[in-house]
């Protein structure tokens, strides 16, 4: 049984997501804890009702970036499970922090990586007027949405859509394609191969 933190900034649906499918089951491990850097998120309602332990680290408290880096760093080494997840949360994680955990976190994306990286992806997509949209699960690199990636889900973009209509219909693929990539990593299944993620 593996141990998953999850970071979150928001309201936390993919979260809620990944605590529907360890009680079902869906994969052999358990949500061991959430760390947001945002004491309002809707999220940290979310890990009570479920009885996870949640440690919030107010960036707003912190004389800056460095100080918060730190004590999120020794927040992630004190509790130190198999995989961290990336869910809504919504700041780059420094290298110093993608070193100290190789091929041990993973971050959900809301657009067909590597095109739109970055804020805004679905606004993106819109305006660029792509006919397919989706979600990318990758490993998290030192770079912005650049890493290696396990498994994407496809989407339409219709007529009129905008960015709240795309991000809408992504976020139904981002429960499911989310929930599996951490299934197939409790698994065992995942082999990095290079930039390549090789499925057993």
């Amino acid at each position: 049984m593996k141990e998953i933190a999850v970071l979150a900034s928001g309201r936390g649906s993919n979260f809620q997501a990944l605590i529907d499918a360890a009680r079902a089951g869906y994969f052999p491990g358990a949500i061991a804890r959430l760390i947001t850097d945002n004491p309002d998120a809707y999220a940290i309602r979310r890990a009570k009702d479920a009885g996870i332990p949640v440690s919030v680290l107010d960036f707003s408290s912190f004389p800056g970036r460095m100080a918060y880096e730190a004590a999120l760093l020794g927040e992630m080494e004190a509790c130190d499970p198999d995989l961290f997840v990336l869910a809504g949360y919504m700041r780059i994680l420094p290298s110093a922090i993608v070193r100290a955990f190789p091929g041990r976190i993973l971050n959900i994306h809301p657009a067909l990586l590597p095109s739109f990286p970055g804020l805004h992806a679905q606004r993106q997509a819109v305006e660029y007027g792509v006919k397919v949209s989706g979600c990318t699960v990758h490993f998290v690199d030192e770079g912005t949405d650049t890493g290696p990636i396990i498994l994407q889900r496809c989407v339409p973009v219709e007529e009129g859509d905008d960015e709240e209509t795309l991000a809408a219909r992504i976020l139904v693929e981002e429960h499911r394609v989310l929930a599996e990539a951490v299934r197939l990593f409790c698994e065992g299944r995942i082999r990095l191969v290079g930039r390549r993620v090789e499925v057993r």
